[in-house]
């Protein structure tokens, strides 16, 4: 038995094969790809919109040959789509993983929260989902439609138990949500009109904190819930 422990520590122990660590390498390389290639599809559909936005043009601002764009993509329309899950996925992911045993008040701070900074760190994202979306969403409606249906469904869901368990003030669980959504992302589609009332010249980091701190206190007090 002394034997068969050892034995087992010892390839426990044992370095990764050549084939392994290659495989780890190129999976690192590829999502540093896809990453760089979404990161330049962003700031080429903000300054050119759907129409105007090349393959091309994506693949030198990622400083990537266009065939390595198509290795990853087979067309626009494939990175566009990419860039708006990548987008949804960004801002959701905190209310994504949301329980019913959760306490209400610290899940929904911390979403206000991250999607404030989502607007802080990821301004052009927000303003290319409201412009999509401003337009009709013509080309994300049915790409959207059933994955975003699904995910207010299934936050509303938890939503309502903890008002059913009496955890919070009945609130309409959708309309929450739409509220946290559009209230956080003012930040970064409306920037020129909070600078201009504001009369500054650019946000600072405090600018967001301030933000942040405000939704979710006005929030919060809304659905009777206590600051975390």
């Amino acid at each position: 038995m002394t034997n068969q422990i050892k034995s087992k520590d010892s390839q426990a122990g044992r370095p990764s094969s050549p084939s392994t660590t290659q495989t780890k390498r190129t999976g690192r390389i590829r999502e540093r790809n896809r990453e760089l290639i979404l990161a330049a599809a962003e700031e080429e559909f903000a300054l050119h919109g759907f129409r105007g936005t090349t393959v091309q043009g994506i693949a030198e601002r990622a400083d990537l040959p266009k065939s390595n764009v198509l290795y990853y993509f087979s067309n626009k329309q494939r990175i566009y789509y990419a860039l708006f899950d990548d987008i949804m996925d960004r801002w959701n992911a905190v209310l994504s993983e949301i329980k019913p045993e959760d306490d209400p008040a610290l899940a929904l701070a911390n979403f206000i929260r991250a999607k404030v900074e989502m607007s802080r760190t990821h301004p052009l994202a927000s303003r290319l989902f409201a412009m999509e979306i401003i337009q009709g969403a013509p080309l994300l409606k049915n790409h959207l439609c059933i994955g975003m249906r699904e995910w207010v469904r299934g936050r509303s869901e938890v939503i309502q138990q903890w008002i059913d368990e009496g955890r919070m003030e009945r609130v309409d669980p959708v309309q929450l949500i739409l509220l946290i959504w559009s209230s956080t992302q003012h930040y970064a589609d409306f920037q020129a009109q909070i600078l201009i009332i504001e009369d500054k010249e650019a946000y600072v980091q405090k600018d967001f904190d301030h933000a942040a701190d405000f939704l979710t206190t006005v929030i919060l007090r809304g659905c009777g819930l206590e600051l975390p």
